[in-house]
């Protein structure tokens, strides 16, 4: 019997829609918001990282990618691109699921995360067009290689961040960056529930993932725009920060 899961995110963008293209339908864009994802910029183009296929192409209007797997599973991104009359955009930004095959004992759990990290992304696709629009970014990854399924742990970790219990989106905050030349920035809280944290600094968007509310590793993706980011070294370096070290 085959399960469906879709999930919706309609967002107002400050941005034209040309921007929010780029923003979407680029691997420079993505770097910005999401993670690195390469696009061949036409219907049955690939997709890198997801070895995903081009399904619509209409600039700057519907951009579809669709990733098909072996086991009668399916998902498929979808962004419409609205003008608005003062000339940012409308977003309708959908995630579509459909499994064929043998039943995924971890369907429910997946859905559940599938539909929070839509929301979170979809807000930093806002901050970046709203802070950083067309600026070079590097992304930054790291995860401490375990599951984990208590809470406890990244309670430690936002304790670490400097998040007081009373700590809400708006407050600033000295954040301590890792490495030889790390020092200290005043960043915002731009993104705070028991799922995700988000901080912006004045040339970086730091993202914080809670693997434990789906028994994964806990993890970060971090998108650095100053001109004289280092990606190998500060990867080495919130590594380390992020393992304890």
């Amino acid at each position: 019997m085959a399960r469906e899961f879709k999930a919706g995110y309609e967002q107002d963008l400050p941005a034209t829609p040309e921007q929010v293209w780029n923003a979407v339908a680029t691997g420079a864009g993505n770097l910005g918001w999401l993670y690195p994802m390469e696009v061949e910029p036409r219907v049955g183009g690939k997709v890198t990282r997801s070895d995903g296929t081009v399904v619509a192409w209409e600039p700057p209007h519907h951009f579809a990618v669709r990733v098909s797997m072996d086991d009668g599973f399916s998902n498929t991104l979808t962004y419409r691109i609205e003008p608005r009359d003062d000339g940012t955009s409308h977003l309708r930004m959908g995630i579509h699921w459909v499994h064929t095959g043998v039943v995924d004992e971890h369907w429910d759990t997946k859905a559940d995360a599938a539909e929070k990290h839509v929301g979170f992304y979809q807000d930093g696709l806002a901050t970046y067009l709203r802070h950083f629009a067309g600026r070079p970014a590097v992304y930054v990854k790291a995860d401490r290689g375990e599951r984990t399924d208590d809470p406890a742990d990244f309670a430690a970790l936002r304790r670490r961040l400097g998040l007081a219990d009373d700590t809400a989106v708006g407050d600033r905050l000295s954040l301590d960056l890792p490495g030889a030349d790390g020092g200290s920035e005043e960043v915002v809280v731009d993104w705070l529930s028991p799922d995700f944290v988000g901080l912006r600094g004045p040339d970086a968007v730091y993202r914080f993932f809670n693997g434990s509310s789906w028994n994964w590793p806990i993890w970060l993706g971090h998108h650095l725009f100053a001109e004289d980011a280092d990606e190998q070294q500060a990867t080495k370096a919130w590594n380390a920060w992020l393992n304890g070290a």
